[in-house]
């Protein structure tokens, strides 16, 4: 019997899409990191300049494509928006904790050819799915009248 990869899409849509934005935001990250380089910005300038490109593109396309929060008051938007932002700060320092952690255990050895890659994956691991919960959960929750509509 054939999977029903409907009744899995329908099940999934909403991790299914924020993995697919998820990548096109690295891509938006990578590309203006690029832009900026090429420009003659300072190399640590056009990385926090990237990393703020590709967290506003993350937020509009969660908030409207993932997450399907659309409507919000100018108070709200702002309120979003701002918790977005420090949620990837925190998520951000939990990554930069982690790392150096799960090296010192000894998850930094060489993988695939290039050390500490496997603490990078975990870290990024937690990372991706703490940034999804506090999106989901925190930034952009339904309301209950949301909910039963």
């Amino acid at each position: 019997m054939a999977p029903d990869y409907g009744e899995f899409m329908a099940k999934h849509d909403e991790g299914i899409r924020y993995i697919i934005f998820g990548v096109i935001t690295v891509l938006v990250s990578w590309g203006t990191y690029a832009l900026f380089v090429f420009m003659g910005i300072d190399l640590a300038v056009s990385n926090i300049l990237s990393w703020i490109c590709a967290v506003l593109f993350a937020f509009v396309v969660n908030k409207i494509y993932v997450f399907r929060c659309v409507g919000s008051s100018k108070v709200k938007l702002s309120a979003e928006l701002v918790s977005f932002f420090g949620g990837r700060v925190f998520t951000g320092v939990v990554a930069a904790l982690l790392f150096p952690a799960l090296c010192a255990i000894g998850l930094g050895f060489v993988f695939l050819g290039v050390e500490g890659l496997f603490a990078r994956g975990i870290t990024s691991g937690v990372e991706i799915l703490l940034n999804y919960l506090i999106s989901k959960f925190i930034v952009f929750r339904k309301s209950e009248s949301a909910k039963t509509e």
